[in-house]
């Protein structure tokens, strides 16, 4: 199992629980750029750290929030790819459909690569809804567009005897002729996150790697639908190294340290989704029956327990959260436990994105969570997913 740490690099001095809305509307004025330059350098740190210890590293992006300042991934991506040495490097991920020019990004992402020497991992998304209102785009017809985008980032990426002209119903370029070309051939492994099934058939249909955030048990049915849709195709059966979860992490040399730590990251979860009314579900964003179902739930967003309990992971408990899998919490013995039975549930998970650091977890709480993890639960993940590799090969020569 690959283990990829991640903050998003959040600014808490300017998270109030009692504002009507952390995104879009609030005013950069309650930034103070010095305070956010020592975080900056403190998130690094914290990342370099990751590097050292086996993980690998996930970086993503937001807009206008205090929740995330890492407003451009591929800013973060580049310093990391000159100062880490071995950690595979995941933007999940650069929102294309609202991105003006695909050809910058392809152009962005095969700089990356090459100054890493092939450590990039790409993740496309589509964004979410409430940042619509600080770019350019509509969200009627923002799937197509997602997808028109990442057809020409790739073709970018991996054509040779260039240049080629693009005229397509949502971008055109001409002479797209991409230097450097990627380290990767034909270019970086593409991942690309979902919940909905149209979305996770249009992902497995392309043998891209399948991520979900904060789902839960319910994940076990979204990864075997990837299963199903893969065998209908005719393509391989998907290993696991074809699924990612993310799920907030707390490990503590005792189960009442992990659970204090476990109180504050909890507080991304209860304050993060926080945005005024207009932004929340611009029209066309989400399907009819989407938006049906949201509204029936009053916009709450649940996480399937281990008891079938539907888990509001903004409100819901630790104890709810953990029966969900939407939070691994413990001494590195329960942890290491908790992530185990997630992976037999869901038949097999190959990446854990562990958002090991949020909200206002301070720098040496966040190190001593890192560490904990990188010394006593990853090495025994590792060992375990070598195992079970192992079993499989001699299972298929036993039947050759």
């Amino acid at each position: 199992m690959n283990v990829f740490y991640f903050t998003e690099q959040p600014y808490p001095q300017a998270w109030d629980p009692n504002a009507k809305s952390l995104r879009v509307t609030l005013p950069n004025e309650h930034c103070d750029p010095q305070i956010m330059s020592d975080l900056y350098s403190r998130y690094f740190d914290e990342m370099l750290l990751a590097d050292e210890l086996g993980f690998d590293l996930m970086v993503n992006e937001h807009h206008a929030t205090a929740t995330c300042l890492s407003a451009v991934a591929g800013v973060t991506l580049s310093i990391l790819a000159r100062q880490t040495k071995r950690a595979r490097l995941l933007t999940l991920g650069y929102p294309i459909a609202n991105r003006l020019d695909p050809v910058r990004v392809a152009e962005e992402l095969a700089m990356i690569d090459v100054i890493s020497r092939g450590r990039l991992e790409m993740g496309f998304v589509r964004g979410v809804p409430y940042e619509l209102g600080v770019t350019q785009k509509s969200a009627v017809g923002m799937t197509e567009r997602f997808w028109e985008a990442h057809d020409l980032i790739l073709k970018a990426l991996s054509t040779r005897d260039g240049p080629f002209n693009w005229q397509g119903k949502h971008f055109q370029a001409r002479n797209v002729n991409v230097w450097p070309r990627p380290y990767q051939e034909a270019h970086p492994p593409v991942w690309i996150s979902g919940r909905s099934r149209s979305n996770i058939r249009d992902i497995a249909s392309r043998q891209h790697v399948f991520a979900t955030f904060l789902s839960g048990k319910q994940t076990a049915g979204m990864f075997d639908y990837y299963r199903q849709v893969a065998s209908e195709l005719g393509h391989p059966a998907p290993g696991p190294n074809r699924f990612a979860y993310l799920g907030l992490v707390a490990v503590g040399s005792t189960r009442e340290k992990a659970w204090k730590r476990a109180d504050i990251l909890v507080n991304y979860l209860r304050t993060a989704a926080q945005v005024a009314d207009p932004f929340d579900n611009p029209p066309g964003y989400m399907a009819a029956a989407d938006s049906a179902r949201m509204m029936r739930a009053h916009g709450k967003r649940t996480a399937q327990s281990a008891s079938g309990k539907a888990v509001d992971v903004h409100s819901g408990s630790i104890e709810e959260l953990i029966d969900a899998g939407a939070m691994f919490v413990g001494t590195p013995d329960e942890v290491y436990d908790q992530i185990v039975a997630f992976d037999d549930d869901v038949g097999g998970l190959g990446n854990l994105l562990m958002m090991g650091h949020a909200a206002s977890l301070s720098h040496a709480e966040t190190v001593d969570n890192l560490s904990l993890f990188g010394k006593e639960v990853l090495p025994r993940l590792k060992e375990r997913s070598a195992s079970l590799n192992r079993l499989s090969r001699e299972r298929e020569q036993a039947t050759a």
